[in-house]
């Protein structure tokens, strides 16, 4: 099956598991987006890059959850809960078990910033970082901090550097 037609698939799934919720459909839209331009800009392979996008789209997939379950969302309670819910929605629409492994990995690990030794994690990782940097209206002096301390691909840092002027 055509990879872009089964991530349009996958977007038309996340958007409407998220019915009514456009600010968690705006961020994992442009989550999605940051991660593909990273993607390119850093040349990973096109198999990764799938993944990564998949990983992008569903990275989220359990703050509805942890809202109904804990009354929060906190990115351990996001990890712990989002892999499941993925790899349920994941099946469905076909995916093969490896991609659907290493997603539903992705997403049980978007918050953890330590020992990152793939670059799918850490793209997805920074092109979160550049959407909640903005969402979360955080002050230049932190985003300049989390660009020098989490940001290490290239493309990353220069697209963080561009956005907020550093």
């Amino acid at each position: 099956m055509n990879e872009r037609y089964i991530q349009d698939q996958l977007i038309q799934e996340m958007i409407s598991y998220y019915r009514g919720d456009a600010r968690r459909i705006q961020h994992f839209l442009k989550v999605y987006t940051f991660a593909g331009i990273i993607a390119r800009g850093e040349k990973l392979p096109q198999r990764q890059a799938d993944i990564l996008a998949t990983a992008a789209i569903t990275h989220d997939i359990g703050i509805k959850v942890c809202e109904e379950k804990y009354g929060n969302c906190s990115g351990k309670k996001q990890e712990l809960e989002g892999p499941a819910v993925a790899k349920e929605m994941l099946i469905r629409l076909g995916y093969e078990e490896e991609i659907i492994e290493r997603v539903c990995y992705l997403i049980a690990h978007h918050h953890t910033y330590h020992h990152i030794q793939e670059m799918d994690h850490q793209i997805l990782v920074e092109a979160d970082f550049l959407v909640n940097l903005w969402e979360d209206e955080v002050p230049k002096r932190n985003i300049q901090s989390t660009c020098e301390k989490i940001f290490r691909t290239e493309t990353g840092k220069g697209l963080c550097r561009e956005m907020f002027g550093l």
